[in-house]
């Protein structure tokens, strides 16, 4: 006897479900290590993640206190959940993000507050039909006019939340107290509740293993121009591809992608780091704009450089003869530029000024762009295919452009090492080293005091900022008769 097509389509259905439930526990245990995987990887890749989440806790069960002390709940009520709201909303990862939206809040908050109760006095004096009329129209136009405040770049790169929560204020304080007649105490209730839940969280992300943006700021902006550094020293031996002198670990060539996408990044860091208050090397009033225009240079440069990338795979068809004329200034164009940039990178790292050789190595590649300038406008090409030339004569057209942009960040890095008071890094000699310089210097006296010349004692150079954002080296002389 033959099943019917209904019972075979049960018995398919059944045995479906059957290996779907079975293969579910293996399936959930798979899905949990994949995510603790992940966690665990996360969580190593910066701790302080995992202690701003043990901060985020802590915060949320001090504001609670609102609730679960009876005297603090007998005085704010239901007000109190305005405190862990505040938490929620303000407690950001940095201190200033979280300084920043604290005080946009608790300013926005007495401002919102403030202007409720006069729009509610004087919505009251115009009667009972008319009041909810004259506070209709209040909300409008503050809504209006706050919401139109916030297309404004600045306004809404610095005080877009503050907006949002003065308009918030307004309208909540403006519409309940139509209903009741307590408005004043219904305001300062929950801008008490507020500044409570801010203080709170300032002073746990301050005093508990406090994440600065600006510090963030300004080990991201030094990384990325190392990572540049890094691709041009390298690029000489890839591009020509010589034996022996190719790397292993190709990493270095793909490090400078991520510089192409932090525009976001930094530009969200600096608004944070403005908000914050002096601490360590970081004073009040620290250029942080710099920042934002070495980043953006920075940029330029890895475009740049992006497009040398794209050059390198590609075959070199020229002249052996042609070939061996452009690797010098080629590899010395790329080598000397990625050096400056490793100078810079070390310099704003280590909030330094950057050392005599960061000058030397720029103009180094300068003068190898020039040398670059007189090949080509010799006869070099020969013979040379234009399907051949053209490549060559991109990648001379992007190095000079390289070496451009190494030329505008290091103006711009000397700019900020003068503006935020970098130190300037002596040379100290070690004991032994210091007694034989001295005897050195004892028989070069000695000497001068037998010769019938003139001597001339150069002191210590002085580094200044010139015009063109070099340190200009001013040298007294002091001239003696011997």
């Amino acid at each position: 006897m033959e099943m019917e097509p209904t019972s075979l389509e049960k018995a398919g259905f059944c045995a479906g479900a059957w290996l779907l439930l079975k293969g579910l526990p293996e399936k959930l245990k798979h899905k949990v290590a994949e995510l603790a995987s992940k966690a665990i990887k996360l969580g190593k890749d910066d701790p302080r993640r995992v202690v701003h989440s043990l901060k985020v806790g802590l915060a949320l069960n001090v504001v609670s206190l609102l609730y679960y002390l009876r005297p603090l709940y007998n005085d704010f009520g239901v007000s109190a959940t305005w405190a862990i709201m505040t938490v929620v909303f303000v407690f950001e990862y940095s201190v200033g993000a979280t300084l920043g939206k604290g005080l946009n809040r608790g300013f926005a908050t007495f401002i919102g507050g403030a202007l409720s109760v006069g729009a509610h006095q004087i919505a009251c004096l115009s009667g009972e039909k008319a009041e909810p009329i004259m506070l209709g129209l209040f909300v409008f136009l503050q809504a209006a006019a706050s919401t139109f405040l916030r297309f404004f770049p600045k306004i809404k790169a610095r005080y877009d939340y503050a907006l949002l929560i003065f308009i918030l204020t307004f309208s909540m304080i403006s519409v309940s107290g139509f209903r009741d007649d307590e408005i004043i105490d219904l305001a300062r209730r929950r801008l008490l509740t507020i500044l409570i839940g801010g203080f709170v969280c300032v002073i746990i992300c301050i005093l508990i293993c406090p994440v600065w943006a600006g510090q963030d700021l300004h080990n991201l902006i030094a990384t990325n121009i190392d990572k540049l550094g890094n691709f041009l020293e390298g690029f000489g031996n890839e591009y020509f591809n010589k034996e022996g002198e190719t790397e292993d670990d190709k990493s270095f060539l793909q490090q400078y992608k991520s510089v192409l996408t932090s525009k976001s990044t930094e530009e969200s860091l600096t608004n944070s780091a403005k908000w914050e208050p002096g601490h360590g090397q970081f004073q009040f009033r620290h250029p942080w704009n710099l920042y934002l225009k070495i980043g953006t240079l920075t940029r330029q440069c890895a475009y740049r450089i992006d497009a040398l990338n794209g050059y390198l795979n590609a075959e070199i068809q020229t002249s052996s003869e042609m070939r061996y004329k452009i690797e010098e200034v080629y590899r010395e164009m790329s080598l000397e530029s990625g050096k400056a940039l490793k100078e810079l990178a070390l310099a704003i790292k280590t909030m330094s000024q950057p050392s005599a050789a960061t000058k030397t190595h720029i103009e180094n590649s300068k003068s190898a762009a020039k040398s670059l300038n007189s090949l080509f406008k010799s006869n070099i090409w020969g013979d040379t295919d234009l399907q051949a030339a053209v490549p060559v004569a991109a990648v001379a057209s992007l190095l000079i452009d390289v070496v451009a942009c190494t030329e505008k960040i290091a103006q711009s890095v000397y700019e900020l090492a003068s503006m935020a008071n970098f130190k300037s890094i002596e040379v100290t000699l070690s004991p032994e080293k210091s007694q034989i310089r001295q005897q050195d210097n004892a028989k070069s006296l000695a000497k001068v005091d037998d010769c019938p010349y003139v001597c001339v004692t150069v002191n210590e150079p002085t580094p200044a900022i010139s015009g063109n954002g070099y340190p200009s080296l001013t040298m007294p002389t002091r001239i003696s008769e011997s």
